[in-house]
């Protein structure tokens, strides 16, 4: 699975794009009139909202290509796998798809005719095209000449910088102004974590309204090999989900999750103690992602396992000013993962076009604008580690650089704003791109601006502090949490990889299908476990189950994958040296 490197003139284009800002694209969007509306069905693997997209999101859409934008969520459904499925053999997946491409999808989509080459509908010299080593590489995976899917998180970045601003996207994130209240007691690891957290809930039990509060909620939405939130503790200290196993991003070791000294089972004997101190939300099993950002709003939740979840929900700028929020706590044992950027983007997910679409020539315009500096801004407006939204509405020009408008600041803040009638109209949340992908990764340089797509890290940016900013920096002497990880040696960057898993034999589908449902359920009833005993009990059964579903075979197909993947790590950062 190995990406070759483009030929010396692309590396060199790309180079004096990179350099030059793009201004001599002719890729830019030329006003092209679209005479008839149509509605276009996007397949999105990765979106949590089904329906037309709506708001300024769907405004710009309307605007500029006379369409509108149909969401089919396979996240959102019980068996997304089993939808896919569906409308393939349907032979319509959908006008523009948005899906993963690995164990040979997409190979299998070009060969039954499912989606189209893309290669004389892009501008040669477009935005897309900016990204020409990625996007040439994803060949190998269609197997075949032509541009049949556009790989995301492209960057022209080298796969050591971080992909994340200022702060992680796995870390430890708690209600900073509920810890003061306890005295900011110091914290070695996961178990002095949950006497913090405990002690937190106990002075804080109920919402000034009257809400019971846990300091921990979880949904299910996206368990997919293994549970995600025991993951998200892997992620913590230096690994990551690769398959059905775990990958450790400083020394390329591989764990099996059912090892019970692994980090996946770290993760889960902290959520069962969580669990057996009341520290958990009781509906944790059965409710939504979009259930427990409703709960951090309301200010019901305490711990966030994702920086932006627990900021973007409650860090208001009312909140924040009167020093209430999410803020990184340092846990001294933690090594944090982060990946890299990725030279050759994500070729897990692509980007493609239908082949019963009624105007593929208009996707492949659209698609071009997903990749521009407009688009880029607008599709990624998600939290407060991306972009921000259109030019005039959340943010502007300044005299030294680009700076929020005060709609920006409120909207990106968390508050609950409405947008101006020329504008869409709706609420700001509400008129955010449904696609939950990062087209272009936001650490990248905006040529339109010269600063970053991301705007956590402009100039102006940088400048604006709450006084929650400062009662955290008081008590950790930096600015940051990304500075705090550095600092403190705390930091692992995983480099950024392309990998994807090759087809594999039905029988290994199968099994992987079986293991990982199993997988997932057990670890729900491990937490769940009544006392020390019955959690022995079900996790002996679950290796029994496991055993005779054959996860063994599962597992090591899956091992020889991960050590592929950290092979290929090692190549990409020589590669990226040499050019």
């Amino acid at each position: 699975m190995k990406k070759k490197i483009a030929a010396l003139g692309t590396l060199i284009c790309l180079m004096t794009l990179a350099v030059t800002g793009c201004s001599d694209l002719k890729g830019k969007m030329k006003g092209k009139n679209y005479d008839e509306f149509i509605t276009v069905d996007v397949f999105s693997s990765e979106s949590n909202s089904p329906g037309i997209q709506t708001g300024w999101f769907g405004k710009i859409v309307r605007d500029k290509f006379n369409m509108e934008l149909n969401i089919i969520a396979s996240n959102t459904v019980e068996d997304g796998d089993a939808l896919f499925q569906t409308r393939v053999a349907s032979g319509n997946i959908g006008d523009l798809i948005i899906c993963n491409t690995e164990n040979g999808v997409l190979s299998q989509l070009i060969e039954a005719g499912l989606v189209i080459d893309m290669q004389e509908m892009l501008e040669a010299d477009g935005y897309v095209m900016q990204y020409a080593e990625a996007v040439e590489s994803m060949q190998n995976l269609a197997e075949t000449d032509g541009i049949y899917a556009i790989p995301t998180e492209v960057s022209h970045n080298s796969p050591l910088i971080p992909s994340v601003g200022t702060e992680p996207n796995y870390a430890p994130y708690i209600r900073w102004d509920i810890y003061e209240k306890i005295g900011c007691p110091e914290i070695n690891n996961l178990d002095e974590l949950l006497q913090v957290l405990k002690q937190m809930q106990d002075i804080y039990p109920a919402t000034e309204t009257g809400e019971k509060v846990y300091a921990i909620s979880l949904f299910g939405d996206w368990d997919r090999n293994m549970m995600t939130f025991a993951r998200n503790i892997a992620c913590m200290y230096g690994y990551d989900e690769a398959g059905i196993t775990l990958l450790s991003s400083d020394d390329g070791s591989v764990e099996s999750p059912l090892d019970q000294t692994s980090v996946y089972q770290k993760g889960i004997e902290f959520l069962y103690k969580a669990n057996q101190m009341g520290l958990i939300d009781p509906d944790s099993r059965t409710q939504s992602y979009d259930t427990v950002f409703h709960k951090m709003q309301n200010g019901q939740v305490l711990f966030s396992f994702w920086s932006w979840m627990g900021q973007q929900a409650y860090n208001t700028p009312q909140n924040t000013e009167e020093g209430r929020g999410f803020k990184m706590v340092p846990v001294k044992d933690m090594k944090i993962s982060i990946n890299g950027c990725r030279p050759q983007g994500n070729q897990t997910i692509g980007v493609m076009i239908g082949s019963q679409a009624d105007d593929p020539q208009r996707l492949a315009d659209f698609i071009e604008w997903l990749y521009s500096p407009e688009g880029i801004m607008a599709s990624q407006a998600s939290g407060p580690s991306e972009t921000c939204g259109p030019e005039g509405l959340t943010w502007e020009m300044g005299e030294s650089g680009p700076e929020l408008t005060e709609f920006g600041k409120s909207a990106l803040g968390g508050e609950s704003v409405e947008v101006p009638d020329e504008w869409g109209g709706g609420s700001w949340q509400e008129g955010i791109c449904a696609f939950n992908v990062t087209f272009v990764q936001s650490v990248d340089t905006n040529p339109q601006t010269g600063e970053a797509y991301m705007y956590k890290l402009w100039n102006s940016g940088q400048k604006e502090r709450t006084k929650l900013d400062d009662d955290w920096t008081e008590v950790t002497g930096v600015l940051n949490a990304m500075e705090y990880l550095e600092k403190h040696n705390m930091l692992i960057v995983a480099p950024g990889d392309s990998y994807v898993n090759a087809k594999e034999d039905y029988q290994i589908t199968t099994i992987r299908n079986q293991c990982r449902v199993s997988l997932i359920g057990y670890s729900w009833d491990l937490i769940y476990a009544e006392d020390e005993m019955q959690f022995s009990g079900i996790f002996v059964e679950m290796e029994e189950t496991l055993e005779n579903l054959k996860f063994a075979q599962i597992f090591h197909y899956d091992e020889q994958c991960a050590r592929e993947k950290n092979q290929e790590r090692q190549e990409i950062v020589e590669e990226y040296k040499e050019k």
